[in-house]
C-alpha cells in the first residue's frame, strides 16, 4: 500500500515510518516543508500528485496554552486542515488516519472513556482537535480517527519546544536537588513507538473505519508517571507530591482522561502493553 505520513519529522510521526520500514508498505514521508495542512491548496497539490492509498495526519497545533491566544490559527490547523484533508481524500480515493487526543473529554466520568462516550472538551485545543474529529467524520468516505493520551517519543516535539514528559522529568532530575510534580491529573502515557505498532497492526489487519481510542493499558497521576520514571533511572533526588495549587493553571484540563480501546479490542486486534512496560523500554532503549 501507499502510505503519506503528515508531520514524518515529529515526535509521533518519526516512530510511525519507523514502524511502517519494517513492513512492504510503500511510505512518504511529508513534513511542513512539503505539505501545509491548514492551506488547501497545498494539500491538493501534494496528495493529488502522490496519490497515496492511506494518509496518515499527525500534523496539529498541540501547544495548549498557545492555542488559547491564537485561537484562529489553532482552528485552521486542528480543524480546517483535517477537512481539506478529507476533501482530498475523497478526490483521490484514499483512506485518512486523523490523530486526535484525550483531552475532547471533562474528565467528570471518573472511569476510563470508550469511544461511545459523548466528549466535553475545556479549552481551545480540545475544541479545535474535536472539531476537526467532526469535520473527518462528516466529510471523509473512508476514514480512521485515533485518541491518544499523554504522548512521549524519543524525536523532539517540535510544537512543544522539543521535550517530552519523561526528558523533562530526566533533565530535572540531573539538575535539582528536590522534584515536585502534581498528583491531581490522572491519564495513561503512552510511547510513540507503541502507536507506531498499533497502527501497523490496523493496516495489515484491514481494521474497520471508524472511531479509535489507542492509548497504552493502566492509567497514573503525572506524579506516579514521574514517580516510575525515577524508580527505572534511580536518581539521587527527593521526590514529592506538588501542593495543591502550588503550580498555576494557565488553562483548564481534564482531571481524568483515560481512555479504553475498545474498539481495538472488540476486533481482537489491540496491541498496546501497560505503560510501564512501554516507558521501561524507551528509558533502558530496547525498543529502538
Amino acid at each position: 500500500m501507499k502510505i503519506a505520513v503528515i508531520g514524518a519529522d515529529g515526535q509521533l510521526g518519526t516512530d510511525i515510518c519507523k514502524a511502517l520500514d519494517k513492513t512492504d508498505h510503500s511510505l512518504t514521508r511529508l513534513t511542513i516543508a512539503h505539505i501545509d495542512v491548514a492551506d488547501m491548496d497545498s494539500v491538493s497539490r501534494v496528495l493529488e500528485e502522490s496519490s497515496p492509498q492511506l494518509i496518515i495526519n499527525t500534523a496539529a497545533f498541540h501547544h495548549v496554552e498557545k492555542c488559547e491566544e491564537e485561537t484562529a490559527r489553532a482552528f485552521e490547523v486542528n480543524a480546517l486542515g483535517p477537512r481539506s484533508l478529507a476533501k482530498v481524500c475523497n478526490r483521490i480515493d484514499a483512506a485518512l488516519m486523523h490523530i486526535s487526543t484525550d483531552y475532547v473529554f471533562d474528565g467528570k466520568k471518573k472511569a476510563p472513556y470508550i469511544e461511545t462516550d459523548a466528549p466535553m472538551p475545556l479549552n481551545v485545543y480540545a475544541n479545535t482537535k474535536l472539531s476537526g474529529e467532526y469535520f473527518v467524520r462528516a466529510t471523509a468516505n473512508k476514514y480512521y480517527i485515533l485518541r491518544v493520551s499523554g504522548i512521549y517519543g524519543k524525536s523532539p516535539c517540535l510544537g512543544k519546544g522539543g521535550v517530552n514528559f519523561v526528558e523533562l522529568m530526566l533533565k530535572l532530575s540531573r539538575s535539582r536537588d528536590e522534584i515536585r510534580v502534581v498528583d491531581d491529573e490522572i491519564l495513561t502515557p503512552t510511547s510513540t513507538v507503541e502507536i507506531g505498532n498499533q497502527i501497523v497492526k490496523m493496516i495489515d489487519c484491514n481494521a474497520q473505519y471508524g472511531l479509535y481510542h489507542a492509548t497504552a493499558e493502566g492509567e497514573c497521576s503525572w506524579y506516579e508517571f514521574a514517580g516510575e520514571i525515577f524508580n527505572i533511572t534511580k536518581p539521587n533526588i527527593k521526590f514529592n507530591k506538588a501542593a495543591p495549587g502550588e503550580f498555576a493553571v494557565k488553562v483548564n484540563r481534564p482531571s481524568y482522561s483515560v481512555l479504553e480501546n475498545k474498539f481495538l479490542k472488540d476486533q481482537g486486534i489491540n496491541i498496546m502493553r501497560h505503560w510501564k512496560e512501554g516507558l521501561r523500554e524507551y528509558l533502558t532503549g530496547k525498543n529502538e
